[in-house]
């Protein structure tokens, strides 16, 4: 099984090699069926995707996207995380991958995790895996109003998908290729995160006997977030957006 950890660059030259070493130190993830003697692991590959970076971070994308195990795309100009994040889903399919994982560079999300999150799909109970940073992990604390707006978000997305989820905007996603072969994504920037819940809510996918929904897991994952001082990019008017991208993608699709 061919993993693809895409990760969307945009002006962080500092922390990317940093969250490179630490994938690196990190093993791929167990398939299941092992325990017996050796463990059979998933291949990897790690595909960068440099969204219109001006401190460099294109350089350092092209260089570590040479490398093996590596793919690489860079776009000339900023157009957003969601912009990234479609452009490196399609690069995972080109590559053949079997499930990604979004991994954002910013070392708010820990590689460590990957196994935890993948879990469910490797184990074949889910299509789809979302992190939530408010079922007991570990949390660096931060702004309250943040979290408070999080709520909201996640409330009023749950109310129109009719999914439980406790964190909508949790960037640690991954999804079986059968879900990235029809995830047309279309909101460029932070809006994304929803559209995507969206998307899956009312996605349908192959099954035993027909088509069915797709199987949708939540998993724990720790949280070191940034400041705004120490880079944090996402802002009220982001809220807004995420509030109007559930109103489109449950309402108006």
């Amino acid at each position: 099984m061919l993993l693809a950890v895409v990760i969307p660059v945009f002006n962080e030259r500092e922390t990317l090699p940093l969250l490179v070493a630490r994938l690196e130190a990190t093993a791929p993830p167990r398939l299941s069926g092992g325990g017996t003697g050796t463990e059979e692991r998933c291949r990897r590959v790690v595909v960068l995707v440099d969204d219109g970076s001006r401190d460099g971070s294109g350089d350092l994308v092209r260089e570590l996207g040479s490398r093996g195990g590596f793919a690489f795309a860079v776009h000339e100009r900023n157009r957003g995380k969601g912009a990234a994040i479609s452009t490196g889903f399609a690069r995972a399919l080109e590559l053949g991958a079997d499930v990604a994982i979004i991994q954002d560079a910013d070392l708010e999300y820990d590689p460590a995790e990957h196994e935890a999150v993948l879990r469910p799909i490797l184990d074949g109970r889910a299509d789809a895996v979302i992190g939530s940073r408010f079922l007991g992990q570990t949390h660096r604390v931060l702004y309250y109003w943040h979290s408070v707006a999080n709520r909201v978000i996640t409330m009023c997305s749950n109310m129109l998908t009719n999914l439980n989820l406790t964190d909508v905007e949790c960037c640690f996603k991954a999804f079986r290729r059968e879900v990235l072969e029809q995830l047309k994504i279309e909101e460029p920037r932070f809006g994304v995160e929803p559209e995507l819940v969206a998307k899956l809510a009312w996605m349908r996918v192959r099954g035993e006997g027909g088509s069915r929904a797709v199987r949708v897991y939540e998993v724990p994952v720790s949280y070191s977030g940034r400041t705004y001082a120490e880079g944090k990019k996402i802002t009220w008017r982001d809220g807004l957006s995420a509030l109007r991208c559930i109103f489109k993608y449950n309402v108006m699709r």
